[in-house]
């Protein structure tokens, strides 16, 4: 099976999210996922009220619609953007 990978935004960045099960929320993920990488300093150090203000600005995305911090995570690949980094 081919991953279909949308486009990303301009000022974006990208994170790749894999999960074997499918995950009911994906605030805790993303934020230990950004905690982890190394590309985007400031992300790595953002705090959980920082993240959560980009859920609240739509500046959090999945496939370009606006992701709320109680989106679930299929199993699988998921690639999330997040606007102005």
């Amino acid at each position: 099976m081919n991953d279909i990978i949308p486009p990303q935004p301009p000022k974006s960045f990208r994170v790749t999210i894999e999960v074997h099960t499918r995950l009911s929320r994906m605030d805790n993920k993303l934020l230990m996922v950004l905690k982890e990488q190394t590309e985007n300093p400031t992300l790595q150090s953002i705090s959980r009220n920082a993240l959560k203000q980009l859920f609240l600005d739509g500046r959090v995305q999945i496939k370009g619609q606006r992701a709320k911090p109680s989106s679930a995570i299929a199993k699988g690949i998921t690639y999330v953007d997040i606007l102005g980094y």
